[in-house]
């Protein structure tokens, strides 16, 4: 790994199973600058702009990614509450111990896989072993995006466990035998991510 940032001391419980991790995702988007600003639209476009295709999300939360991909993703995600708020929302989400039960647990069903804002919640290894877990449900030829804050957005959150700049996400695309065919700062160069906290690392490799 890179030189990261200590473990945060940021804001919010630190265990994303909790119930109040869910109530901080959905309080956080009420803020009224948020609502009142499209501060999602560049977000909404960078995701759009890759043609993902029937995309599986890794780690969901309330949905704010599958609603810009609305209708052609599915979400998980390990905090039973979050997924109740995307599920309110129209939007397509289980457990994985649903997703397991389901009929797109079949080999090679979707073209991406998306672990957005997850990796940095775990270690390494974890992370290399949530992702092998997936793998067999993306077609030969599919995405794997993984999209990690940079050093402001990591320091921002107690529960993020590990950081991952753009070096580290490739790393760990190769540790999966995955190859990297992007890596980049989104929205602005890699030196805002140590002032502006939704600066992130975006890497996109192919199974």
């Amino acid at each position: 790994m890179s030189d990261s940032p200590p473990v945060p001391a940021g804001e919010g419980p630190r265990d994303t199973t909790d119930s109040a991790y869910a109530e901080r995702l959905a309080s956080l988007q009420q803020v009224w600058w948020k609502r009142l600003l499209p501060v999602q639209a560049p977000y909404r476009w960078n995701l759009r702009r890759l043609h993902l295709g029937f995309t599986l999300e890794i780690g969901c939360g309330i949905g704010r990614n599958l609603e810009h991909l609305k209708g052609n993703a599915v979400g998980l995600d390990h905090n039973v509450e979050a997924v109740e708020f995307a599920r309110a929302r129209g939007l397509e989400a289980m457990t994985p111990e649903e997703f397991a039960q389901s009929s797109y647990a079949a080999p090679d069903r979707f073209d991406c896989l998306l672990l957005a804002h997850v990796v940095e919640h775990m270690t390494r290894d974890e992370a290399i072993e949530l992702v092998a877990s997936y793998l067999p449900y993306l077609r030969t030829g599919g995405k794997v995006v993984l999209i990690a804050p940079q050093e402001r957005g990591f320091a921002s959150d107690a529960s993020h466990v590990e950081f991952f700049d753009l070096a580290d996400l490739a790393e760990l695309a190769g540790a999966l035998q995955l190859s990297v065919r992007r890596a980049y700062s989104f929205p602005f160069p890699r030196a805002a991510g140590r002032a502006f906290v939704y600066n992130e690392c975006v890497v996109v490799a192919e199974k």
